[in-house]
């Protein structure tokens, strides 16, 4: 894997960075400083011919953040309205299949998304009458992994169905059949598919609290990777959510594009074509949101194997998000460990007032599997 490589995917935001670079994350669509390249040219300019690109291309970086800097800059809430969608619109809920799963009931089914389509889902219902806290949860998109869809939290929240907590899993637009990528470096799809999310995420709250069996007070979101960068952008604009747990994903595009592998990209795309889409969707840049997630608590989760999300980077996308907070690293790779599963469901019990469960109950989740970087 050479630092010169862009890998090609798994999501705007490294929910649009995290993924694209071989030497950043090692497989996962991210976005390009957060805006997500799925679809990057396979390698960056090196050595002459990069330099030919640019004279002094770290000097011109250096001047157009400057620039942005000095460029006024609207409020989260005056941005927020780019994920807006209309509330009364019918759910159009439709059963697939019910399976009994031990103390819980799986429904698969589908609800309208406000902007096209549907959105494929598990619902974990717990047996009782409630009210029962809730949880979102948002999967990674590591490319070769079976478990980049709404599979990959299933068996932790069956497991936390014994802990009296609903969770509602769903497929993100870029897993759902008949999605087809753009083989362009930097595209409006990208944007269309982290506004999606979003606002599925926010639909699929909805569903939620049509039910009279979920405690409106007591929900949480739960992304990982490209999903932890939605996460950072929900945790802004929708308060309903108590807490947030974000794994492994990119919360700044104005951190990441400081980092010498998205000013190797920009030559290779090209500094006028990257310039202007990086401002053009600067709204998108999850931390305009995250640095506003208070009162929500946000819990962030990170792995000291990454090439891109290093510890480094890391806790500078910490000193950006809101109080109250927390943060941990792990000795693991993207796909983070049991320590890290073992905290998640710690700090969730804590959160949402939910009944503990023994130690060995929740060691029984197995553990995600770390799948190699594609060649």
């Amino acid at each position: 894997m050479a630092g010169t490589r862009i890998l090609r995917q798994s999501t705007v935001f490294v929910a649009a960075l995290l993924l694209y670079l071989t030497p950043l994350f090692g497989q996962e669509p991210q976005l390009a400083g957060s805006i997500l390249f799925l679809n990057p040219p396979r390698t960056l300019c090196a050595g002459v011919s990069a330099l030919a690109c640019l004279r002094n291309p770290i000097r011109r970086a250096a001047k157009v953040a400057e620039n942005a800097q000095r460029k006024p800059k609207l409020g989260h809430y005056q941005l927020a309205h780019h994920f807006d969608y209309d509330r009364r619109l019918p759910l159009e809920i439709k059963e697939v299949g019910v399976e009994q799963c031990g103390r819980a009931t799986v429904y698969d089914l589908s609800y309208a998304s406000p902007l096209g389509g549907r959105v494929p889902a598990y619902l974990i219902v717990p047996t009782g009458k409630g009210p029962f806290a809730a949880v979102m949860w948002g999967h990674w998109y590591w490319s070769n992994s079976p478990m980049r869809n709404r599979k990959e939290f299933l068996d932790e929240a069956l497991v936390l169905a014994q802990a009296n907590l609903i969770s509602l899993l769903t497929d993100g637009p870029i897993a759902r059949p008949g999605h087809v990528e753009s083989t362009e470096p930097l595209n409006e799809d990208q944007i269309r598919d982290l506004v999606q999310q979003v606002v599925d995420t926010r639909r699929g709250v909805d569903l939620l609290l049509a039910r009279k069996d979920v405690d409106p007070n007591r929900i949480a979101y739960v992304g990982h990777s490209y999903n932890a960068t939605v996460g950072a952008i929900l945790s802004g604009i929708d308060k309903r959510f108590r807490a947030f747990v974000l794994m492994a994903g990119s919360l700044s595009d104005e951190i990441d594009l400081k980092a010498p592998e998205y000013q190797q990209y920009r030559l290779e795309v090209g500094p006028d074509k990257f310039d202007q889409f990086m401002e053009r969707f600067s709204w998108a840049d999850p931390g305009n949101y995250v640095s506003h997630a208070a009162p929500a608590t946000v819990y962030l989760q990170y792995a000291t194997e990454e090439k891109f999300l290093t510890p480094e980077r890391a806790r500078e996308y910490e000193a950006i998000v809101s109080k109250p907070k927390r943060f941990d690293l792990y000795d693991a790779p993207h796909a983070l460990n049991a320590r890290a599963r073992r905290d998640r469901i710690a700090f969730l019990t804590e959160h949402l007032s939910l009944k503990p469960l023994p130690a060995t109950v929740v060691a029984s989740v197995p553990d995600l599997v770390q799948p190699p970087a594609p060649d």
